[in-house]
C-alpha cells in the first residue's frame, strides 16, 4: 500500500456532462476526491458545480425533453440496451474506479456492483415497452383510455455507498419512461458515475443525461429548487431527504425518497446453525463496512440460542479479511471518508461507555499498523444492549451491530417495529409458516426469509415510515415514480 502523495498539479482533472458537452464548472472551482484507503491521498479533482451550472444543465435537459419524450418507448429501450452492452465491456474499469473512491472491496462489492449496473440498463431497456395505458368501461357512448406520460426533467441525487447502482436505477428508469435527467452524485464518490456518464453520452442525444459534480449546498439545493425540475428522486440520509422533500413541497413536485434504515434480523430457536449465521452476516452488509441502508444491524436472537448463535456469528466475523480494497483476498474495505469514520468511532465510544455493555468483537479501530493508513473500521458487535441506547436506535452506517435476546414472538415483533425506520427486515427460521407470519407483521418495505442479500433487479425497493416514500428498481417503480397518468375520454354519440 503506497504512501506516495501526488502533487495537486499531477492529479487528474475530470469534467462533468452538461447538455452534451464535457465542461468545467462555470467558475472553474474544483473538488478533491480522496482515496479512503490512503488518508489524504487525492486521486482526482472534479468540477465544483454551482447554481449557474445547475441552470445550464436543467435548461438543456428541458430542451432535450421536447424531443426525447416523442421517441417511441421501444426505441428508447434499444438505446438503453446498447448502453448495457457498453457498460458490460467496461465493468473492470468501472469497478476499479469505485474501489479507489469508496474503499469498497473489489471482489465482494465493487465488481458485482459494476456488473449489476449493466443489468439495470438491460432490464429497463427491456421493459420500456411496458409503458402502456388501459381502456376504461365508461359507457357505450364514450371511449375512455389512459396514457402514461413522462414527467419532464428529473433531478436526481445519489449517495456514495453504492454510486454506480443507484445512479443506474435512476438514470435507466427515468430515461426509459421518456424523461430527461440532471444527476448529482455524491461529492465523495463522483468518479465512477462520471465514467458511466461517458458511456451513456455516446448513445444519447445531447441534454438527455446531465451529470453535475458538486456538494449538497452549492449544487444539490439549487437542483432541488429549480422551477423546471418536475420530479425529484433522492437516495441518501434522512436529513438530506427531509431537505429535498421541503424543496419538493414548495413547488408541489412529486418525489421519491430512499433514506436510512435500522433494519431488524429475527433469529428463531430452530435457526442455530452455521448456514443461518452466514446469512445473518451477509445481511449486516459487513462487506460494505455496514454502509448499507438495508444493513440488518439490530440482531434479535431467541434467548435459548443467544450465546451459541453469537459464538457462530463472531467466529464468522473473525474469519473476514480487512485490508486493501483492491486486493482480491479482501472482504472488508474502508469507511468512505474522515467524517464518517469519526462518526462511527463516536458511536463505538458511546456504546462502550454504557454500563454493562459487552463488546464481543471489534471496538475502536487500530491506531498503528497498515489499517491506520486508511479509514478502516473493524467489525464490532455489542451484547447486553438496551433497546433505547443510541447504538440500538440510530443509523450508524458503519460495521457496528447490536445483539438483543428475546423470549416472546409478539414482543420481538414489537421491538423490531419500534423504530423510526422501516426499510428492510430479515427472518431466520425453518418453519415457513412462522417465517411468513413474521414477515407480514414487520413494518418494512423489503423483507427476506432465510436470505440476506440486497435488492435485486426487478424488485420494487423502498421503505416504510422515515425510510422513504415511493419505489424504484422495478417496472412498477418506473411507472409509479417516473410517469404520470392522463385520462382521455371521447364522446362517440352522434350530434
Amino acid at each position: 500500500m503506497s504512501n506516495a502523495r501526488p502533487k495537486l498539479s499531477q492529479v487528474p482533472q475530470e469534467l462533468m456532462l452538461i447538455n452534451g458537452q464535457w465542461v468545467k464548472s462555470a467558475d472553474e472551482r474544483v473538488l478533491p476526491v480522496e482515496n479512503p484507503a490512503q488518508r489524504g491521498h487525492v486521486i482526482a479533482e472534479v468540477p465544483r458545480a454551482g447554481a449557474k451550472d445547475v441552470e445550464t444543465a436543467v435548461k438543456g435537459a428541458a430542451k432535450a425533453f421536447e424531443g426525447w419524450k416523442h421517441v417511441p418507448a421501444r426505441d428508447r429501450g434499444r438505446v438503453l440496451l446498447a448502453i448495457a452492452e457498453d457498460v458490460e465491456a467496461q465493468v473492470e474499469e468501472l469497478a476499479k474506479t469505485v474501489v479507489t473512491e469508496t474503499g469498497n472491496a473489489i471482489r465482494p462489492l465493487s465488481r458485482p456492483e459494476a456488473k449489476m449496473t449493466a443489468d439495470l440498463f438491460r432490464y429497463f431497456g427491456g421493459v420500456a415497452g411496458e409503458l402502456k395505458g388501459e381502456t376504461v368501461p365508461f359507457g357505450d357512448n364514450q371511449f375512455c383510455y389512459t396514457r402514461l406520460e413522462p414527467l419532464g426533467v428529473v433531478g436526481a441525487i445519489t449517495p456514495w455507498n453504492s454510486p454506480l447502482g443507484t445512479a443506474a436505477v435512476k438514470v435507466a428508469s427515468a430515461l426509459a419512461a421518456g424523461n430527461t435527467i440532471v444527476l448529482k452524485p455524491s461529492s465523495s464518490a463522483p468518479l465512477g458515475v462520471l465514467k458511466l456518464a461517458r458511456i451513456c453520452d455516446k448513445r444519447l442525444p445531447p441534454g438527455v443525461l446531465n451529470v453535475l459534480s458538486g456538494n449538497a449546498d452549492e449544487c444539490g439545493v439549487p437542483l432541488a429548487q429549480h422551477p423546471l425540475v418536475r420530479k425529484l428522486t433522492f437516495t441518501g440520509s434522512l436529513e438530506g431527504g427531509k431537505s429535498v422533500m421541503r424543496a419538493a413541497a414548495d413547488r408541489i413536485v412529486p418525489s421519491t425518497m430512499e433514506l436510512g434504515g435500522k433494519s431488524p434480523q429475527i433469529i428463531f430457536p430452530d435457526a442455530d446453525e452455521e448456514g443461518f449465521a452466514d446469512g445473518v452476516m451477509t445481511a449486516t452488509r459487513i462487506t460494505r463496512q455496514g454502509q448499507g441502508c438495508s444493513s440488518g444491524s439490530r440482531i434479535f436472537i431467541h434467548e435459548s440460542i443467544f450465546d451459541s448463535f453469537l459464538d457462530k456469528l463472531v467466529k464468522k466475523f473473525k474469519g473476514l479479511v480487512i485490508g486493501d480494497p483492491m486486493d482480491e483476498r479482501t472482504d472488508i474495505g474502508t469507511i468512505i471518508n474522515r467524517g464518517q469514520y469519526e462518526k462511527v468511532c463516536d458511536y463505538i465510544k458511546d456504546g462502550m461507555s454504557q454500563k454493562g455493555a459487552r463488546v464481543l468483537i471489534g471496538g475502536l479501530p487500530p491506531t498503528e499498523g497498515p489499517l491506520a493508513q486508511g479509514y478502516y473500521a473493524v467489525p464490532t458487535i455489542f451484547a447486553n444492549v438496551s433497546p433505547d441506547w443510541r447504538i440500538a436506535r440510530e443509523e450508524i452506517f458503519g460495521p457496528v451491530f447490536v445483539a438483543l435476546p428475546w423470549r416472546d414472538e409478539n414482543e420481538v415483533i414489537r421491538m423490531a417495529n419500534d423504530s423510526l425506520y422501516g426499510l428492510a427486515g430479515y427472518v431466520w427460521t425453518r418453519d415457513i409458516e412462522r417465517g411468513l407470519r413474521t414477515a407480514h407483521t414487520l413494518e418494512s418495505g423489503f423483507v427476506q426469509i432465510n436470505q440476506g442479500g440486497g435488492p435485486g433487479v426487478a424488485h420494487s425497493y423502498g421503505g416504510y415510515k422515515m425510510s422513504g416514500i415511493g419505489r424504484e428498481w422495478s417496472v412498477e417503480g418506473m411507472i409509479s415514480s417516473f410517469t404520470q397518468k392522463k385520462v382521455v375520454v371521447i364522446n362517440l354519440k352522434s350530434r
